[in-house]
């Protein structure tokens, strides 16, 4: 018999005499004259229907056991099926105890239920239609970049280097340096933490390969109890040589968002459609609009105004010189009309030492760019970076990391050129094209809910 999986069954054009599925039972319904079954094998939001003498039926074929059947593949009478399995054989491969699995046949379980159940979630539609999506968004990603000439860059997951300045690391030691006294030596010899972001490594790339991006995890020691924020998530990060325009940072963002959409929603159209069914009813047409809409592009001393103008009172009060919050961002996306918006050209002291000084005052700025969207905020943040030797002499020297960082001052030393990137939070992208309210339920395992994850 043929090996099929569930999605190539119910894709197929024409019957097949000999047919072998193999999956989980999603529903049994047994009736006097034909046994009924729908499997799934997580390729395809829809199951497999089977047919069967109900001769067939066994005390262990139950909702969630697993199943491998044998048949013929057959034009199904149902016209919301193409095809359905006629069983001539059914072996259970592994039984499932209905009474203590935690998932119901025919329940939509909430998604803060089976958040308690992070090594079970993923056999429920919802998590299934998340993990596809997931998928085939990465994939979207990597073609993007691939189809724009990009090079892939695998960047260190474990480094010395601080990216983002504020601190939020995660330090490594061993176990048997944790047991030892403050007077240890590191096992790197310096201090060791688990990667912020990709950025400097991809600008040394970047040097050499013009255009550049990485895709990897990254890690902030930031409170991560919260809806919106996680200790460990993906960045999408892109490096461009030879560009002097933030313009040209905006357009790579604006086509990958656009470019990797599609994608999704072409190849997981009903996957995408159960969120936008049962999580976030208006989404729908809300990326289907941001898909052909034109963006908004503001300044942040245009969107400090807007903020201190707006006529309601917001808990962090806005002002020339700190950072935009989730809550400032959210309404700056409203106020231009709920599309993305681009804030751009930020108060040098608020941003890393390698964003460009566009020497200007008496409100002295960089060239920095963050891209909003509604709903969640920041989903791409971006810049210029520094190539110009003297400015980032000065600007280390000032901070006290010119030992530190004399390495990525070689890169002004020897063939520096223009250039800028940007970098893109993958669960937080996911987050907004499902309409998903918490940012720990697009993750396949939601951390520290389950002793055995830990």
């Amino acid at each position: 018999a043929v090996r099929l999986r569930v999605r190539e069954a119910l894709g197929a054009r024409e019957p097949a005499d000999a047919v072998r599925v193999q999956g989980w039972v999603r529903s049994v319904r047994s009736q006097k004259e034909v046994l009924f079954l729908h499997i799934n094998d997580g390729s395809s939001l829809e199951s497999l229907q089977v047919v069967a003498d109900p001769s067939l039926e066994k005390r262990d074929l139950t909702f969630g056991s697993a199943v491998e059947v044998q048949g013929k593949l057959v034009k199904s009478p149902h016209r919301m099926q193409n095809m359905e399995l006629q069983a001539e054989t059914i072996r259970i491969v592994g039984p499932c105890d209905i009474w203590s699995f935690p998932l119901k046949m025919k329940e939509r379980h909430p998604l803060e239920y089976v958040r308690q159940f992070p090594h079970l979630r993923c056999r429920s539609n919802t998590l299934g239609a998340l993990l596809r999506i997931r998928s085939e968004a990465t994939a979207g990603i990597h073609s993007f970049f691939q189809d724009n000439g990009y090079v892939h860059i695998h960047t260190p997951i474990i480094t010395s280097n601080d990216c983002e300045g504020a601190g939020e690391l995660f330090q490594i030691e061993t176990s048997s340096e944790a047991k030892e006294s403050a007077g240890k030596t590191n096992f790197f010899n310096v201090p060791a933490f688990l990667t912020v972001s990709g950025q400097l490594h991809l600008e040394v790339m970047a040097g050499a390969f013009t255009r550049v991006f990485t895709f990897g995890p990254t890690f902030r020691a930031e409170n991560s109890q919260s809806r919106r924020h996680l200790a460990e998530f993906y960045m999408v990060e892109a490096e461009l040589s030879f560009t002097e325009s933030l313009q040209d940072i905006m357009q790579v963002m604006e086509h990958l968002f656009k470019t990797v959409t599609s994608t999704v929603l072409s190849k997981c159209p009903h996957d995408v459609e159960l969120f936008h069914k049962y999580i976030a009813p208006a989404q729908k047409s809300d990326i289907t609009h941001k898909l052909f809409s034109s963006s908004c592009r503001i300044s942040y001393s245009e969107a400090v105004e807007i903020l201190k103008q707006a006529p309601q009172t917001f808990t962090f009060k806005p002002e020339w010189g700190c950072d935009l919050q989730t809550e400032h961002e959210k309404y700056l996306v409203k106020h231009c009309g709920e599309v993305p918006v681009f804030v751009v050209n930020y108060p040098y002291d608020l941003k890393p030492f390698y964003m460009r000084d566009n020497e200007d005052g008496p409100q002295h700025t960089v060239a920095a760019v963050d891209l909003l969207v509604p709903g969640v905020g920041e989903l791409c943040g971006g810049s210029l970076r520094e190539e110009r030797l003297p400015f980032l002499e000065s600007r280390l020297q000032r901070l006290g990391l010119t030992d530190a960082y004399q390495w990525y001052l070689d890169l002004r030393k020897f063939g520096s050129v223009p250039h800028g990137g940007f970098g893109m939070g993958f669960e937080r992208y996911l987050q907004y094209i499902l309409g998903v309210d918490n940012i720990k339920d697009v993750i396949p395992f939601p951390r520290f809910s389950h002793s055995c994850l830990l």
